[in-house]
């Protein structure tokens, strides 16, 4: 035997130890050679130099693929522009003015209604008229909630017409209860209209601040009250069709009843139960039927030609 056999780990991959003449003992060569298992370790072959091997059993030297770097992340996509943004330069430019004007008109607004309801100072004593004409009749602010005697009243505004028929004669309606029918459109309705609301119960009282007891007008909000109740009549009456097929309101009347809410019994207050009745003049309506007049009218001589 050769110093080889002594030695059976020598076959198996191992480093030798020292030759038999006491030399290194060689390196392990060949391709088909067993080599040492591990990572990382540096083979020498015969045709494969500096390879890092993987740690193949079979001590083949195998080379990593060095991988390329990632490649970064594509920008994320801009989000779609909504609302004004999303306009073209010109519609920027013109929603931009006209929320500047809607703004402008709103603090008018406001600061108008605010100098009608504050006490007397100098800008309402120098722009009193122009307050009041911007306020009067549809923005008038009642503060009688808050007063240490609330109006303890309950009052019925009725209203009759004067109705030209189609075939010229003249006839009087009966008396339509404004007041019953906004009373009708509130109950039970749990975001009732403000002008079911507000808008008779307001004119009237603007109509009697604005009268003396002879129902005369006193200076030009006098008149102005007149001219909202009138229209107003018309608008009910013709909700109620009260003219009549080729009917033309002519004039109108308003009355009204007022009755004394009944106090609590303990309050020992005595107030007549008794109501009491105002009733207006008659009131033309010309101008405001002008319209509705000459179509009648036409209507009329169409229907001769025909015949």
């Amino acid at each position: 035997m050769d110093a080889y056999d002594k030695d059976p780990a020598a076959g198996q991959g191992q480093v030798p130890g020292p030759g038999p003449d006491g030399g290194a003992a060689p390196e392990e060569t060949g391709a088909s050679g067993t080599g040492t298992t591990g990572t990382g370790a540096n083979v020498t072959g015969a045709n494969v130099t500096g390879t890092t091997g993987t740690g193949a059993t079979d001590g083949s030297a195998v080379g990593e693929t060095v991988a390329a770097p990632p490649a970064p992340a594509p920008a994320p996509a801009p989000e779609p522009r909504t609302g004004v943004a999303a306009l073209s330069p010109r519609y920027q430019i013109g929603a931009v003015v006209a929320l500047a004007v809607v703004a402008v008109a709103v603090c008018a607004h406001l600061g108008l209604v605010f100098l009608h309801v504050a006490p007397s100072n100098t800008l309402t004593k120098q722009h009193g008229a122009a307050v009041d004409e911007w306020v009067f009749p549809e923005f008038e602010q009642n503060w009688k909630l808050f007063a240490p005697n609330p109006l303890q009243q309950n009052v019925s505004v009725q209203v009759r017409a004067e109705v030209s028929t189609a075939d010229g004669g003249i006839r009087t309606t009966g008396w339509y209860d404004l007041s019953a029918e906004d009373g009708r459109a509130i109950a039970g309705n749990p975001l009732p209209s403000h002008t079911r609301q507000n808008e008779l119960r307001r004119a009237w009282d603007f109509f009697v601040a604005t009268h003396d007891s002879e129902d005369r007008p006193v200076g030009l909000r006098g008149s102005l009250s007149e001219t909202y109740l009138r229209r107003i009549a018309l608008l009910r009456l013709d909700r109620n069709d009260a003219a009549g097929p080729g009917g033309v309101v002519e004039r109108v009347q308003y009355r009204s009843r007022t009755t004394n809410v009944a106090p609590p019994s303990w309050s020992g207050e005595k107030v007549s139960g008794r109501p009491t009745v105002r009733e207006l003049p008659w009131w033309s309506v010309a101008a405001e039927t002008g319209g509705a007049r000459t179509e009648a009218a036409g209507a009329a001589g169409r229907e001769g030609g025909a015949a």
